[in-house]
């Protein structure tokens, strides 16, 4: 099926209406017009934030450029001075294309990058058909200097529970449990049910999530774009450390918004896409000292799911349900079983009984970790079984769902 690239935000939420591949109730267009006038008012007490997990932490913070090609970024001693300039603390240098390193990210380059005192993570495009070797050709980059690492994992991820699952594992024994690994997706969690989400933030894998926060480019305002992006990603319990956008024609007011919002956001750190192709007036953006938002309220919440809900959320769900003693069927479908284990944990925590993941709901429910799941090739349903405390599964049903539309435009990469 084609996925179609829509304009407009709200012509977005319609077709994911339309369509009813996830159950939301938040409502993004009137809370968005709300957003544009100096914030939001709240939907409710939003529930007690997760933990941050260790690692990554240090070096993602501040502000970041992504490099794509870095001979176009000119000299070492020419990053380093721009860096400087605009405020930039971390680059992100492309070290790997699928299997191929790229001869870029190297020991010599990463090593001068840092003597000039910049933070080097090292980033490569994934696909999925070879997760093995993909995962051989990222961890390398270690070996060069990189103090982190970054996943660009998009359409070509969709569906490929196993797949992604086979790459995060190999990542780890490669690079150890507590390197810092952050992954870099659709910012729109509820357009792509079909995304291992999951697996890329769930046990054993990145410890950062950074969504490719595009809002010019998917033609929404960066109020719209943070709300709708924090309700569903705040999910994986992972920090978010928003990725904007700086290239081509982004009004420079709007990256200042951008800034402004991650800070009401209390994101930790920002970082940019793409070096070469952003222009004097981003870069001064960029650098211009942060007045912080006034009277902003945030209205954080979690998305409502409830009977026929179906993707990578109901995933995540069923996978803390598990581990809270409800042993349903990992499938990504909000069936009748689910919605009876939901029922009874509801009744458990002394919750209403609505039989819906709701706010309160949800937050009662992330307490727990995740079980574990490791996904096998074979699409054919099988029943979970428990092996050394992980279970092992055939992908889940929602893995088959195409997505609702690509909110961000095919890159370079």
């Amino acid at each position: 099926m084609e996925v179609r690239l829509i304009p407009r935000i709200a012509r977005r939420v319609a077709a994911a209406g339309a369509a009813a591949v996830v159950v939301c109730t938040l409502g993004l267009a009137p809370a968005a017009a709300q957003a544009a006038n100096g914030g939001s008012p709240p939907t409710g007490s939003p529930p007690p934030a997760a933990p941050a997990p260790a690692g990554g932490g240090t070096v993602l913070q501040g502000s970041g450029m992504w490099i794509w090609q870095l001979p176009r970024a000119g000299s070492v001693p020419g990053i380093v001075a721009r860096a400087r300039s605009a405020g930039v603390r971390t680059v992100f240098v492309k070290s790997a294309d699928g299997t191929h390193r790229w001869g870029q990210f190297n020991a010599s380059t990463v090593s001068a990058l840092r003597r000039g005192g910049l933070h080097v993570c090292a980033w490569q495009y994934a696909y999925g058909s070879k997760p093995y070797a993909e995962a051989t050709a990222g961890a390398s980059a270690k070996q060069a200097g990189a103090e982190c690492f970054v996943i660009d994992a998009e359409s070509e991820y969709e569906g490929r529970y196993a797949a992604a699952d086979q790459y995060m594992r190999r990542l780890r024994q490669l690079l150890g449990a507590a390197y810092p690994i952050a992954v870099a997706p659709f910012p729109y969690v509820d357009y792509h049910p079909g995304f291992p989400y999951s697996v890329f933030l769930g046990p054993g894998g990145a410890q950062a999530d950074q969504p490719q926060m595009y809002w010019f480019s998917i033609g929404t305002s960066p109020d719209a774009n943070f709300l709708h992006t924090y309700t569903w990603n705040r999910l994986y319990q992972r920090p978010i450390f928003p990725l904007g956008e700086s290239w081509g024609r982004t009004p420079p007011t709007q990256i200042r918004r951008f800034r402004q919002l991650a800070q009401a956001y209390h994101a930790r750190g920002v970082s940019w896409w793409e070096w070469t192709q952003t222009g004097a007036a981003a870069w001064r953006a960029l650098s211009q000292p942060l007045v912080a938002l006034t009277g902003y309220r945030l209205a954080l919440s979690y998305p409502r799911l409830g009977l026929r809900s179906r993707g990578d959320p109901v995933v995540w769900a069923q996978e803390h349900l598990w581990s809270a003693g409800f042993h349903v069927s990992i499938d990504g479908g909000f069936g009748t079983a689910t919605r009876n284990a939901v029922l009874a944990f509801q009744g458990q925590k002394g919750l209403s009984r609505s039989g819906a993941l709701d706010a309160a709901t949800w937050g009662a429910l992330l307490r727990y970790s995740p079980v574990a799941v490791r996904w096998q090739t074979s699409r054919r349903a099988t029943v979970a079984r428990a092996v050394g405390g992980t279970l092992v599964a055939s992908p889940p049903a929602s893995a088959s769902l195409p997505a609702l539309a690509r909110e961000i435009p095919p890159k370079p990469h």
